[in-house]
């Protein structure tokens, strides 16, 4: 035989083929075959790839790999296939020479062979020296040289009597080693030393099949940390792809503005506004070309698609015919099963760089947006709110990521619909045009539908509902005081009702798309073979075309439901690519606008002819500003607030618009703001900010600041963690630690605005000499101070008087009192001991209060919304956070904490004990937000089962159930009338026939319709409960629950759980209950057509359920740990834009772009894991559908006998698309669980511990009390939380009505607790307070803080009218609320607004000065005028005309009423009728303030310090 192989003529070796192969039942390929085209396949492979790959690898050097173990191997194992290449090619000849002449190809081959495995061996080393540690080159070679090699070892056994010993054996020793270098290839090597370049954890293969298997398989044992991620690959980091994206951005916005001027004027408004910028042109040219190559795996997947169909065409035929070998049949099983497998292999690698490029688009958009936030101008910030800002940030950059995923079905559902109508006209013929004409028809129809959901994809009620959550949330302590929670609860309610009504309309929408894509195939099947049937006689519906269509038309359900989806993602996306171009578009602070390179002048600052205004389009609110201020001189701004004293030190620091003059300042700046920014860091961090750590210029620094008495007291000393807002650190100390950063720094301009009013007399008068005044530790550098102070002002080298944004007079002291000025009719008002007193007060209040650092997810911060001119005063931040200050009060915080964050700190000697008790517990106040691990519980599902409804719920799945039967039936009788072709009973019942199926496929529709309605309305009224509970709760929960959880968790939960809730969810479910159906009924339909099949469902069952657990295991923790490591971002992003200022002041813009840039890839790092984890997943389970489409058509070959044709389509079609809901339904049992979370976490905080009931029925008090408003304390003692030392001691006190009660104490004495337990925001410890006898324990929160009225220290206003700030339940007629207007000195400023009492009060109130906002709140106290009063008597940054005026109000409109005010002025409490004197939560000295004053004791001390008594 071997002699006979000199033919090598293509026909001949064809027809060869043909006889040896296809008619035998014992195939092989002839020896000139395999000898030739096989043994060449690999070679001709390798050396046409060889010339790029090694071109490649000059280009990308990844360093140098040492020589290992395996890979000596794979050398030996080189060199040994070449030696044993060449011992055939030896042989060859030695046969020559003994006369047995071979044919050449036996010279060629072997030849060839061992070129090939030299040039692979060159590629093994080269590769080690190059740092290539997993090669796809020679992994693709090796494997296909085990394929090719498959053949010829079938063919040698089967021929093993051949005489032919030593081919024989050379043969075997090839195959082994080949199969050996496979074997080796499919391992990493070590990776390279001196190797910059991030090298690759998996191998070649393992990134083929994706297999995380060792995450999964740690994921499964126990639940992922952090820990145990991946590090992100280079590429994918922001540092990569930010600037990426910002190129291409900064280019289309360059192009923007090049267009010339000229055509500018010429072209119409519409053309003007389409030359934008454009973000989406920006997008692709940054992420295109990478999408691009998975665009090009998407269209091969496409083709592979379309061979099944023909091989069931193939297999139904062969199931006819007679006396065909078996083996065809088996074969194509196998190849069903090779090309589906392939099928998923290649989707797979598509949806790897989909979602990749998806990532690296959030990755890049939220660097983008963090980058603007910190750049943009106040009139920008003040068109947006942190909350729309963080919106970007989550939702619309997630949207992006959602879009990049089915982006590629915009060009692929076409194609795939035009392949499928080009392989069913071959099929059918023309009736496929009524088919079509059907499709067509759905078009418009889903069209429409798509319209009108776009209609409703408003997001403005979702922001208004979050940003109103978010003041509510702000100022809590405030709802809490006033008892004004139903109010605000109804208003929020009432947003939510009209976000519920817009998610109504799109889930019926939605179940009418889904009807409309459930059904499209069906209908498109029923009009072709209705019209095939009818239109000829002659057509016969056999097996073959009924259910090769069926496919086709199976695989036409894709594309057709896919298109509408991905054009109404594309129609959301489009809405946030406006929004995200729209922000990114906003005007910038120009950097510029402050000169800092002037050096030739001896000035440090000079501002000429300054003009300055907060936005363009506004008024300006600084008018001709003339300054020079010499190097090394203090220079002192004062006057009455709101004259523009914080405006100028933001106009020093380039914040505002400059419209006209020069700014330059020389040197670097510090500024301290007049609201001191603090971020969540510790203490040494937060003084330090970025400078390196010098020990001895560190201690001076504290010194200086008074902070070191302060660190003996803070649990960790200097390492103590800073909560959120600096919650643990009392106003004056936050002030001094903005005061020691400023110092630290090192800077040579200091701007310092108004610093000193946060902290005590002493403390002040301490920094001012220790640190800015003329022997500080500042002396020789240029200090502008902002003040009130007055006392220090002979001490300053100038002073700058303000007068509505002028500078009215400027000089000396000396020179200012002489020319008898605005300057000295100032100082006139206020005699000496006003302003000595003035300065001690102003700390202990702010002290109490100013908590508040906003720092979360929506908070809306400070400089975000940047105020109108009046407001300057207070500067933004100040006001900004005047509504936080009472957020978080000081109270709930430990025991501890409270006498760190006294400035004394001496006095509080029990906190030190506590400290030592539980050192570990104070280090860190806000706990970290925790993610559940471990399964989602089961109670999960029924509770919101339970809110979905329980008989709604059974009744979903019965019909959902239905649905499934009447698809079946439909399919089973369209095989009962293929067969009627093979019994020639086509003609007689062909009505009945089209009739039945018709039936059954509509009944289907109406079940889709009517399930997928009742599943919306179920998950309708469960979204409503969900946030009612969660509300109802949040609004019931105490006080120290929202001093120990940040804003933004509580938020978050508001924001991105509720919208899983509300969208994700039902979604999900859906999908769920569909694909189970899907799933299920198909194998009841291929077990009932072939009934062996039953015996491999258990095996592959076992096997799915095992590859689901591993999955969801890993995957349910990767979202948790997503979404825990979430937070964080926009935490920084809210604390950044906070302190936005404070950071471009110091220069510090990079590192927080760098500390932005860390939290998103840490974000992104357990994102990307669940990508490769859906990709294990995709490839394993399908794996398992393709085993189910293989033991479907192999037992409908080995059944062939009993089988017919009509049952094999019927079960082969079924099985495959049984892949596509296996696949989907594991992935929906996992989104299921990770989106269920949310169902958990807000349940979470629905059922957080509430305070006592709001209203108790048996124990309401009388309307009218209390009539005499006496107030008793017997024996009363609190504490802050369980656990923690009592802050106030057995208190006895017996107030009369109608007493005025002063309360004075050093700082942390108690004075703030007290007022707080009359309202019950602390609960006693032991012993109880009585109101006109009513025990106030009792009685509901309601009614107790109804009935009385405390004017807290700093105004909170809420945004919506004046009106509504005053009286929210709309108690009291207008002619009312005019008149406490009138009596708060509000009427004159009211009236002449043309809105009158609707005035529109901004977030925060920050269209009011600060001064006009304590007014509104004493006309707050004068509406509800009730029998006892408390007066939390606010000082900082209010001037002294607002306080006398409203000491004065509350003297004549309060007179009969009990009145108790926490003193910081003692003048203001001197008329009192007694004085309460608290020390370390015990009663020191109550009596009237002439008889304390004469036992010379505690407060004799105190009125000595304020020189009220000599």
């Amino acid at each position: 035989m071997f002699r006979k192989l000199k033919c090598l003529s293509p026909l001949c070796l064809v027809l060869q083929v043909a006889n040896e192969t296809l008619h035998t039942d014992r195939p092989d390929l002839p020896e000139c075959f395999q000898l030739s085209v096989l043994s060449w396949l690999p070679c001709i492979y390798l050396w046409a790839v060889c010339p790029i790959y090694l071109f490649y690898l000059k280009r990308n050097n990844r360093g140098y790999i040492m020589m290992s173990i395996k890979n000596r191997f794979k050398t030996v194992f080189g060199l040994l296939l070449w030696i044993v290449c060449w011992i055939d090619l030896f042989y060859t000849f030695h046969e020559l020479r003994h006369g047995h002449s071979q044919p050449p190809i036996y010279f060629v081959t072997p030849l060839v062979l061992g070129m090939t495995m030299l040039l692979a061996t060159f590629l093994i080393q080269f590769e080690r020296l190059r740092g290539v540690q997993s090669s796809g080159v020679l992994f693709i070679f090796w494997f296909l040289s085990v394929l090719c090699a498959i053949v010829p070892f079938r063919s040698k056994i089967l021929q093993a009597s051949m005489t032919d010993k030593l081919r024989f054996t050379t043969f075997y020793f090839y195959f082994t080693l080949v199969v050996c270098e496979l074997i080796l290839c499919c391992f990493n090597e070590k990776p390279p030393l001196f190797s910059n370049v991030v090298t690759d954890p998996v191998s070649y293969t393992s990134q083929r099949c994706f297999p995380s298997l060792s995450m999964a398989i740690k994921g499964y044992k126990m639940p992922l940390e952090a820990k145990d991620l991946w590090s992100l690959n280079q590429r994918d980091s922001s540092k990569a792809m930010v600037p990426t994206l910002l190129k291409e951005w900064e280019k289309e916005q360059a192009k923007a503005k090049s267009s010339p001027e000229e055509v500018e004027v010429l072209l119409s408004n519409q053309k003007a506004a389409s030359r934008q910028p454009s973000f989406l042109r920006a997008l692709i040219k940054a992420f295109g070309p990478y999408f691009l190559i998975g665009s090009g795996f998407k269209l091969l997947q496409d083709l592979i698609t379309f061979v099944n169909p023909q091989l069931l065409r193939m297999l139904i035929s062969f199931t006819k015919q007679k006396g065909v070998p078996d083996w065809w049949g088996y074969t194509l099983a196998f190849l069903m099963f090779f090309t589906a497998f392939l099928q998923t292999l290649i989707l797979h690698h598509h949806f790897q760089y989909c979602f990749v490029t998806g990532m690296n688009v959030r990755t890049a958009v939220i660097g983008a947006i963090y980058r603007k936030a910190l750049a943009i101008t106040n009139a920008a910030k003040r068109s947006t709110t942190v909350g729309e800002v963080v919106n970007l940030m989550s939702v619309d950059a997630q949207r992006f990521m959602d879009l990049t995923t089915f982006l590629n079905m915009l060009w692929s559902a076409p194609f795939q619909i035009m392949l499928a109508l080009f392989f069913l006209w071959q099929n059918l013929g023309a009736s496929v045009l009524a088919g079509v004409a059907v499709m067509i028809m759905l078009i418009p129809f889903n069209a429409v539908i798509a319209m009108k959901t776009r209609a409703y994809q408003q997001m403005q009620y979702k922001d208004s509902r979050i940003k109103l959550m978010n003041e509510i949330l702000n100022g809590i302590k405030v709802l809490k005081l006033y008892a004004w929670e139903d109010s605000f609860k109804e208003k929020v309610l009432a947003i939510r009702q009209k976000e519920l009504n817009v998610l109504r309309k799109t889930a019926y929408l939605g179940a009418l798309s889904t009807m409309a894509w459930t059904s499209a195939p069906f209908l498109v099947a029923l009009t072709t073979f209705a019209v095939y049937v009818y239109v000829d006689e002659t057509h016969v519906l056999d097996a073959e075309k009924a259910f090769v269509s069926l496919s086709l038309f199976n695989i036409l359900r894709f594309p057709l439901n896919m298109l509408p989806q991905v054009i109404s993602s594309i129609v959301q996306a489009s809405v946030s690519l406006k929004r995200v171009q729209g922000f990114l578009s906003h005007d910038e602070l120009d950097p510029n606008s402050v000169d800092r390179k002037n050096t030739a002048t001896e000035y440090s600052v000079t501002v000429v002819n300054g003009k300055f205004t907060w936005a363009k389009e506004d008024p300006p609110v600084l008018h001709n500003i003339n300054m020079m201020v010499p190097q090394g001189s203090l220079l002192a701004v004062v006057g009455h607030v709101g004259c523009g004293k914080s405006s100028l030190i933001s106009a020093l620091l380039g914040e505002m618009e400059k419209l006209e003059g020069d700014i330059s300042i020389r040197g670097s700046v510090a500024y301290v703001p007049q609201q001191a920014w603090i971020q969540n860091a510790t203490l040494r961090d937060n003084i330090l900010f970025g400078k390196p750590y010098n020990e001895q210029k560190y201690r001076c620094v504290l010194e200086a600041c008074a902070l070191t008495p302060d660190l003996e007291v803070l649990p960790g000393g200097d390492m103590t963690e800073i909560g959120e807002k600096g919650i643990n650190l009392s106003g004056g100390q936050r002030q001094r630690v903005s005061l020691a950063r400023a110092l630290y720094s090192d800077a040579d301009v200091y701007l310092l605005d108004d610093p000193l009013s946060a902290v005590d007399a002493h403390v002040s008068k301490h920094i001012f000499d220790n640190l800015i005044g003329p022997e500080g530790v500042l002396k020789g550098k240029t200090r502008i101070l902002v003040t009130h102070g007055i006392s220090f002002l002979p001490q300053v080298d100038n002073i700058m008087v303000m007068v509505e944004g002028r500078v009215s007079e400027m000089g000396s002291y000396q020179e200012l009192l002489k020319q008898n000025g605005a300057f000295a009719e100032f100082l006139r008002n206020y005699t000496l001991e006003d302003i000595i007193e003035e300065d001690e007060a102003t700390g202990r209040d702010l002290i109490e209060d100013e908590q508040m650092f906003p720092d979360d997810a929506l908070s809306n911060h400070i400089d975000m919304v940047d105020s109108e001119p009046v407001i300057n005063e207070a500067k933004r931040n100040f006001i900004r956070y005047w509504k936080y200050l009472n957020t978080v009060t000081v109270y709930s915080l430990t025991t501890l904490s409270r006498s760190v964050r006294r400035h004394g700190c001496s006095q509080r000697k029990h906190g030190e004990p506590q400290e030592k008790k539980k050192p570990h517990e104070m280090e860190k106040l806000i706990q970290a937000e925790t993610a559940e691990t471990g399964r989602v519980k089961t109670k999960v599902y029924l509770e919101y089962a339970k809110a979905v409804g329980p008989l709604l719920s059974v009744v979903i799945c019965l019909l959902y159930g239905c649905q499934s039967g009447a698809a079946i039936g439909a399919n089973i009788w369209l095989s009962q009338w293929t067969n009627d072709a093979t019994r020639n009973q086509t003609k007689e019942n062909v009505n009945m026939r089209v009739g039945v199926y018709a039936a059954l496929g509509i009944a289907q529709g109406i079940l889709v319709l009517i399930s997928s309605f009742t599943l919306a309305m179920g998950n309708m009224s469960a979204a409503r409960k969900l946030h009612h509970n969660l509300l109802t709760n949040k609004l019931h929960t105490p006080q120290s629950f929202f001093d120990t959880t940040p804003i933004g968790r509580i938020i978050n939960r508001f924001s991105k759980d509720i919208y899983v809730i509300d969208e994700a969810l039902p979604a999900t479910v859906l999908m769920f209950l569909g694909t189970f159906f899907v799933s299920l009924s198909t194998m009841i339909v291929i077990i009932s057509s072939t009934p062996i099949f039953a015996v491999v469902i258990a095996p592959l069952a076992f096997i799915y359920i095992f590859v689901q657990r591993f999955y969801v295991a890993t995957s349910r923790q990767l979202k948790r740990l997503e979404s825990v490591s979430r937070s964080p971002i926009y935490s920084h992003f809210s604390e950044t834009i906070t302190g936005s200022s404070v950071i471009r002041a110091y220069g510090r813009h990079s590192a927080f772009v760098l500390m932005s840039d860390m939290k998103v890839d840490e974000n992104q790092k357990s994102y990307y894991p669940s990508i490769v984890s859906n990709r294990w997943l995709g490839v394993r389970i399908e794996f398992i559908g393709n085993c189910i489409v293989l033991f479907a058509a192999l037992f409908a070959v080995t059944g062939k006998e009993s089988l017919n044709p009509g049952l094999v389509g019927l079960s082969v079609s079924y099985a495959l698309q049984v892949t596509m809901s296996l696949n989907w339904m594991v992935r929906m049992t996992s989104d299921l669980e990770s989106n269920i979370v949310a169902v958990e976490r807000v349940k979470e905080y629905s059922e957080t511990k509430t305070e006592a009931p709001w209203d108790v029925e048996d124990k309401k008090p009388l309307p009218e009390w209390p009539m005499e408003g006496n107030v008793q304390f017997y024996n009363y003692s609190v504490r802050y939380r369980e656990g923690l030392d009592l802050v106030l001691k057995n208190l006895t006190l017996d107030i009369k009505g109608g007493e005025k009660i002063g309360i004075v104490g050093r700082t942390g004495a108690g004075k703030s607790s007290m007022t707080l337990c009359l309202f019950r925001l602390l609960e006693a410890a032991a012993g109880e307070i009585t109101i006109d006898k009513v025990k106030i324990a009792e009685i509901g929160l309601h009614d107790l803080r109804s009935k009385l009225t405390i004017i807290p220290q700093e105004p909170v206003l809420f945004s919506g009218t004046l009106r509504m700030n005053l009286d929210p339940f709309e108690k009291y007629s207008d002619e009312e609320v005019w008149k406490a207007l009138e009596h708060s000195d509000l009427h004159k400023f009211v009236s002449n607004h043309p809105a009158k009492l609707e005035l529109e009060c901004s977030e925060g109130g920050e269209n009011l000065s600060v001064g006009q906002r304590q007014l509104v709140c004493l006309a707050r106290a004068l509406l509800r005028k009730t029998k006892i009063l408390i007066l939390d008597e606010a000082t900082a940054a209010i001037d002294l005309e607002t306080d006398d005026l409203i000491q004065s109000t509350i003297r004549t409109q309060f007179e009969n009423c009990t009145v108790f005010t926490i003193a910081h002025r003692l003048n203001t409490i001197m008329d009192y009728t007694r004085v309460l004197v608290l020390d370390k939560g015990q009663i020191a000295e109550f009596d009237t303030p002439t008889n304390l004053i004469s036992q010379r004791g505690i407060f004799y001390g105190m009125a000595k310090d304020a020189g009220l008594v000599q």
